[in-house]
C-alpha cells in the first residue's frame, strides 16, 4: 500500500479509538459511536490522526474509501461538537412543544401528534414554530429532522407546514377568478 488514498482525521484530546476487524468504535463527551467497516478498507490510528487507506485504485475501492473516510470523520465530530437539525413550522395554529423528553405537534389534525425521542436524540423547541433536534449522530438525527418534517410536509400553495431551516419551498399559483 503506497500512498493511495492517504488523509488523515484529526483526533481531538479527549477522545479514544478502537479499531477491530470490520469495526470502529469512537469513544467522547457526547457518548460512544460505532461503525462497521468494509474490509477490504484499512483504518489505522496514529499519534492523535486517523488514517483511513484503500488497496488499489479501483472505482469501487476508491467509493468505499471515500464512505468510510466520511464516516468515521463524522463520528468524530459527532462525540465531540455533536450534530443539530433546526425546523421552522409555518401555518396558523401549527406549534410544538415539549412534553417531558418527547416532542408534541399542533398540525392541524384532529390530535397532536407526538414523536418519542430516541436514545442520544434531544429536543429543543425555543420558539413554538422552532424545533432543533440535536444528537451525536449525523445519520439518526437526520432521520428524525425528516421523520419530524413528513408530519406535515410543506405545501407549495401557502407554504404552510414543516420545513428546514432555509429550505427553499417553490410556490405555486393558485386558482384565477
Amino acid at each position: 500500500m503506497s500512498r493511495i488514498g492517504r488523509q488523515p482525521i484529526p483526533v481531538p484530546a479527549g477522545v479514544t479509538i478502537s479499531i477491530e476487524p470490520e469495526r470502529v468504535t469512537v469513544n467522547g463527551p457526547k457518548g460512544e459511536l460505532s461503525e462497521r467497516v468494509h474490509r477490504d478498507m484499512t483504518v489505522e490510528h496514529s499519534d492523535d490522526q486517523i488514517i483511513v487507506t484503500r488497496p488499489t485504485d479501483r472505482g469501487e475501492h476508491r467509493a468505499l474509501h471515500g464512505l468510510t473516510r466520511t464516516l468515521v470523520a463524522n463520528m468524530v465530530q459527532g462525540v465531540t461538537a455533536g450534530f443539530e437539525k433546526r425546523l421552522e413550522i409555518q401555518g396558523v395554529g401549527y406549534r410544538a412543544q415539549l412534553r417531558g423528553r418527547d416532542l408534541e405537534l399542533a398540525l392541524g389534525y384532529s390530535h397532536p401528534v407526538s414523536i418519542k425521542a430516541p436514545d442520544g436524540i434531544e429536543f429543543e423547541v425555543p420558539q413554538p414554530t422552532r424545533i432543533v433536534v440535536r444528537g451525536a449522530s449525523k445519520q439518526q438525527v437526520g432521520e428524525i429532522a425528516a421523520l419530524i418534517r413528513k408530519q406535515r410536509k410543506p405545501e407549495p400553495y401557502k407554504g404552510k407546514g414543516i420545513r428546514y431551516e432555509g429550505e427553499y419551498v417553490a410556490r405555486k399559483v393558485g386558482k384565477r377568478a
